[in-house]
């Protein structure tokens, strides 16, 4: 199942570039990086480390440029756990733009808030919190998430935008995209990592609020994992 099964810019959607592949069995120790120090003993290991996550994001952001090369995206970046990723990926985007001379605008962006995740489980039921997104009719719309897990919360919302919205096209640019047998089948267009099922925070991805300040992405232990289960703001 793609993003969005329609023609972009009335030609052939252009295939979706695989992302790059995390072994199962891959596991960074904690000793080669620094880490905070509030979180030193709920950390397992290091599944991808920051330098290795920018280089991702500027090679999906030359994609996204190449792919929509004359056009104006319009972003919706989904709070939270995409803010960094959006971040980082629109100042690439505007590199990319500034360097080849382009004389149209990039990108414009909105944001949306999606409540979907209660602790380390998807819950399926997707609410759509935030922004006007009624004037996205006729644009080129790419959502920015930070990561597809069952896929069952990009799903809801490419089903509102499309029946609610009509925009010209639609893509997903997706940090992260994981391997679980809980996939609805749904596949991001631009994906920085394939990784396990495992739950990985980091890079603004969060457990109850919790480690969006850590800049690699990292797999939680047992106590990590005990101490911010309940944890209130």
């Amino acid at each position: 199942m793609s993003a969005f099964n329609c023609p972009l810019f009335d030609e052939e959607i252009t295939n979706r570039r695989e992302p790059y592949h995390v072994e199962d069995d891959v596991s960074i120790p904690l000793e080669h990086f620094y880490i905070p120090e509030h979180y030193r003993d709920t950390l397992s290991h290091v599944l991808m480390p920051h330098g290795a996550i920018m280089d991702r994001v500027e090679k999906l952001a030359y994609d996204i440029s190449k792919d929509y090369k004359g056009h104006t995206i319009h972003m919706l970046c989904v709070l939270k756990g995409a803010s960094t990723f959006f971040g980082d990926l629109t100042m690439a985007l505007r590199r990319f733009h500034d360097y080849a001379r382009l004389n149209y605008i990039p990108y414009t962006f909105d944001f949306v808030r999606v409540k979907s995740y209660e602790g380390m489980e998807s819950k399926g039921r997707v609410e759509i919190q935030g922004c006007d997104v009624s004037g996205l009719a006729g644009k080129h719309v790419l959502f920015v998430e930070d990561i597809i897990d069952t896929g069952l919360t990009m799903s809801s919302l490419l089903a509102y935008l499309n029946e609610q919205i009509k925009p010209a096209s639609v893509r997903v640019a997706s940090l992260v995209e994981k391997r679980t047998h809980r996939s609805c089948g749904f596949k991001a267009d631009y994906v920085g990592f394939s990784i396990p099922d495992v739950f990985v925070c980091g890079y603004c991805l969060d457990y109850n609020e919790v480690y969006r300040d850590m800049k690699h992405l990292v797999v939680l232990n047992k106590t990590g994992i005990d101490r911010f289960r309940d944890y209130e703001i």
